[in-house]
């Protein structure tokens, strides 16, 4: 997808511009945002799961993955309905980026509003294939436990921070 004078449309668009097929094909199927994330709050000396931060917490991404995730293709298996099954779900849109520091660093929908352009793995810019980032290490494959295989309570202890792994 080229505008008329062959500049990419993510380099001449901003993602609030995007038409509904453009901004769907930036997500680069990491999967990543289908993993739980907990938030610290040290005031309180726990952490918690929840959909908001405040200034003092920090946001701690985990290798527990949401039980709709198919691990293989690193896509939702109930994507239309996502959000109702899973109301913590953070469906990203173009009305609502302030919630993109819950994704991690190397999201492209992050990196595009941040002015860090798409990464070299991108399958927008591997004829569309995903190969090149589950190459690069860039995705969930192989990497995760199913949050119905364990408590919510022992999600503590599956805290990783490979997902904030970027490159270029």
């Amino acid at each position: 997808m080229t505008t008329t004078n062959s500049v990419p449309f993510w380099q001449e668009k901003s993602l609030e511009e995007m038409s509904r097929v453009e901004w769907e094909s930036i997500c680069d199927g990491c999967a990543k945002c289908c993993l739980h994330k907990l938030i610290d709050d040290d005031a309180q000396d726990e952490v918690i799961d929840t959909t908001h931060m405040n200034d003092q917490e920090e946001l701690h991404f985990t290798s527990v993955a949401c039980r709709y995730l198919n691990d293989k293709k690193c896509e939702c298996t109930v994507y239309k309905q996502r959000t109702q099954l899973v109301p913590s779900c953070i469906q990203l849109t173009q009305d609502n980026l302030e919630q993109v520091f819950y994704m991690p660093t190397s999201c492209s929908y992050r990196r595009l509003q941040e002015g860090r352009g798409l990464p070299s793995w991108h399958p927008l810019l591997n004829k569309g294939k995903k190969s090149a980032m589950h190459k690069a290490g860039m995705s969930v494959r192989g990497k995760i436990i199913f949050d119905d295989m364990i408590t919510e309570e022992e999600f503590e202890d599956y805290i990783v921070v490979w997902p904030l792994k970027d490159l270029d």
